[in-house]
């Protein structure tokens, strides 16, 4: 009996597993693992239940993070969230991108915004944004003169990862998993209709944009760089939004443990959240160079159009 009820564990781990190709916890996947349940924003209460602060109001976002999935929007936005000149949103609203939320109204967008005192500006993150074809009309439409950010990552990398963030949740949900390789490639050639990589389509994407908004009121997070070095970064965006300077060296600290940098303010420590931490797959090689011969002129188009490269293939 014993004998069997052990063979029967096994069975069930095989089962859920992650394939062997998924043993490789690159540095890449970083971004990817910060916590993205919501969060109370550190600088103005959202506890429903009680009064708002004196002084305070809800207002619709002075700036907005657009995107991308999976470019380390959550990492950005938890950063940003040490200013003390900043209130950001609890989740992510999606009320330009589903029309069922936009039918709703701004005074219900609104509503979901935190309190913020009048010195203070709001911020709110929702990557499906970017790829939206109404989100740039429709935001214009609310403020045209509106700070917009963009945080981009390597376009490969970040199919990757989009990839490994469903493979996970279908597995959580016990739903049948593909390998990467039988999604990038249909019939020997590179799936182009593969959502993960139209994501990656940055040059397209970006175009829609500027289309309703001038290229100086969109600013660009290296999101490699960020996770690399986040003070550099951060304080381009300090600089965008007109902010004081306010964020510092010592507000962040490398995890030697984790092998990434957390969030030291307010006396409180935080860090990429430990169930986050997913691995990538190892992909095919001659599979991994289709898809980066395929991006490449998307790359070349998206550095044209905003006037900067980046250290992309």
């Amino acid at each position: 009996m014993a004998s069997f009820l052990v063979s029967l564990l096994l069975l069930v781990l095989q089962t859920y597993a992650a394939p062997s190709e998924l043993i490789k916890a690159g540095f890449g996947s970083v971004l990817d693992t910060i916590d993205s349940d919501p969060i109370l924003p550190a600088n103005v209460s959202e506890d429903s239940t009680s009064s708002p602060p004196p002084g305070t109001s809800k207002r619709t976002p002075h700036s907005i993070i657009i995107g991308v999935r999976k470019g380390g929007t959550r990492a950005l936005l938890e950063m940003l969230d040490i200013h003390p000149e900043v209130a950001v949103a609890a989740t992510e609203v999606h009320f330009f991108d589903w029309d069922e939320n936009y039918a709703k109204g701004l005074e219900w967008y609104r509503d979901l915004m935190p309190y913020s005192y009048p010195h203070q500006i709001t911020i709110e993150k929702t990557p499906g944004y970017f790829t939206s074809p109404l989100a740039p009309e429709r935001i214009c439409a609310m403020n045209s003169s509106i700070k917009l950010l963009l945080i981009l990552r390597d376009p490969t990398e970040r199919v990757i990862s989009d990839y490994t963030q469903v493979y996970f949740n279908r597995l959580e949900n016990h739903k049948p998993v593909q390998a990467i390789e039988n999604l990038l490639v249909r019939n020997g050639a590179l799936n182009i209709r593969y959502k993960a990589i139209q994501r990656s389509l940055y040059d397209i994407h970006m175009r829609n944009w500027l289309k309703h908004f001038p290229l100086k009121q969109i600013h660009i997070v290296n999101g490699d760089a960020l996770i690399h070095d986040p003070l550099p970064e951060l304080q381009k965006v300090e600089r965008f939004l007109n902010l004081p300077p306010r964020i510092v060296s010592s507000n962040f600290y490398f995890n030697q443990t984790k092998g990434f940098y957390c969030i030291r303010s307010d006396g409180r420590e935080r860090c990429l959240h430990e169930s986050k931490g997913r691995p990538h797959p190892s992909v095919n090689s001659t599979v991994l160079q289709q898809l980066r011969s395929y991006l490449r002129e998307h790359n070349r188009n998206f550095f044209r159009m905003v006037k900067r490269t980046f250290s992309w293939q």
